[in-house]
């Protein structure tokens, strides 16, 4: 595999390691990952009815897509730090591009799913990718407030998407998803293309002996693997709530379609708030009580939750404000724990970022299933946010141990 041929078509002639890419564009290509995951769900039944497939079989478009996001970014971690960033990101938007229209054109579901799984592992390419950019060029202290705007696109994507796909789906049909995100994806690509310096300093070598050491290396970290684990169970834990709050709040709490789409606005808001605190809060606390305390904010309201829906007394007002709460504090905990992450080995940051990634979304997809065990809605997915919430604390925790005794 050559590292030249790819910086000779993708590294621009300017390119400077020192230089900071565009934050805008680092957010732009984060959130095209996440946007494609839950955009396509209010369509399901429409494209099952279109193609002629069950239900179940329109519903393997969401599986593979996470799977294909979980494993993506183990590939493009270790590729990036051996051929660069750039060049293994344009390579990514390309793959998402393409694969968008094979998904527009799709005469079949098999084809379809076929198209969604090469969708994932291309736009996975930016959430890896971006955050390795980010933390390049700053210390751990100097990256939270870039992370945490990626982070903030990283989440926002499922508060945001449904409505855009149902929008799309109910005006042009549920092929215009996908051609929305292919325009995305290309316009992405031209700008990484234009504007986006190499920021990394590739090995140019990349064969299947480094990678492993490579890994090796990371998941034999306690330190690393405590960080990456909790990172995972106080953030993307939300995903089980945001899966379950249409049956939570119109089932069991009575609230209209629109009302929820309003209340999933506001916990993206909440999570905005909680960045926007870890980038103020960064100047006068240490990462480590940063992250610490947004994580047990998070938790005392997810504890807080669960006993009133044990003890019957949920309501929406209670359900609204406390998980609003709980938000900011995941979004105060995200940017700082993938801050320290990423700094325990700061030769593999690429890698380092693809693994985080990995445990992200793997968590995550972990948590969204066990939400859906059970017929209390509210139950399940508040004991998940709980269970998750502790997996979070204890992870940092051990994690600064190991740095302590280091």
């Amino acid at each position: 595999f050559s590292a030249s041929v790819l910086r000779s078509l993708f590294m621009p002639r300017t390119a400077s390691p020192v230089l900071k890419a565009p934050l805008w564009l680092l957010a732009m290509v984060t959130i095209g990952g996440t946007l494609a995951m839950h955009m396509f769900i209010p369509a399901l039944p429409d494209a099952a009815r279109q193609l002629g497939s069950s239900n179940g079989q329109m519903q393997q478009t969401i599986t593979v897509y996470i799977m294909g996001m979980a494993l993506g970014q183990l590939i493009y971690g270790p590729m990036s730090d051996a051929l660069g960033r750039r060049p293994v990101l344009l390579v990514g938007l390309c793959l998402y591009t393409l694969a968008s229209l094979l998904a527009f054109m799709a005469p079949s579901t098999d084809m379809l799913i076929g198209a969604r799984l090469l969708q994932a592992l291309g736009g996975c390419a930016g959430l890896a990718l971006g955050r390795a950019i980010a933390r390049d060029t700053a210390t751990p202290e100097n990256a939270v407030g870039s992370l945490a705007l990626l982070n903030l696109m990283m989440m926002i994507g499922p508060g945001i998407s449904p409505s855009i796909g149902s929008g799309l789906d109910a005006v042009f049909g549920w092929r215009s998803i996908f051609a929305a995100l292919a325009l995305m994806g290309l316009v992405t690509a031209i700008c990484v293309w234009r504007l986006l310096p190499e920021t990394g300093r590739p090995t140019g070598q990349l064969n299947w002996r480094t990678v492993r050491t490579d890994y090796r290396t990371l998941l034999g970290s306690p330190q690393f693997l405590g960080f990456a684990i909790g990172g995972g169970g106080a953030t993307t834990s939300l995903y089980a709530f945001i899966a379950a709050a249409p049956f939570i709040f119109i089932e069991q709490l009575h609230t209209s379609k629109a009302e929820v789409g309003l209340i999933l606005g506001l916990l993206m808001g909440g999570m905005a708030l909680g960045n926007v605190l870890a980038r103020q809060l960064i100047q006068r606390v240490s990462l480590d009580k940063l992250m610490l305390g947004g994580n047990l904010l998070s938790l005392s309201c997810a504890g807080a939750l669960l006993a009133l829906t044990l003890m019957q007394q949920l309501n929406v007002v209670l359900a609204v404000s406390l998980m609003t709460l709980f938000t900011i504090g995941s979004g105060m905990t995200s940017p700082a724990a993938l801050a320290k992450a990423l700094g325990v080995h700061p030769q593999l940051t690429g890698s380092a970022a693809g693994v985080y990634g990995f445990a992200q979304m793997a968590v995550g997809g972990i948590c969204t299933m066990a939400a859906s065990v059970g017929d209390n809605p509210s139950l399940s997915a508040f004991s998940v946010l709980f269970i998750a919430g502790m997996l979070g604390q204890l992870g940092f925790r051990f994690a600064l141990s190991k740095n302590h005794s280091n």
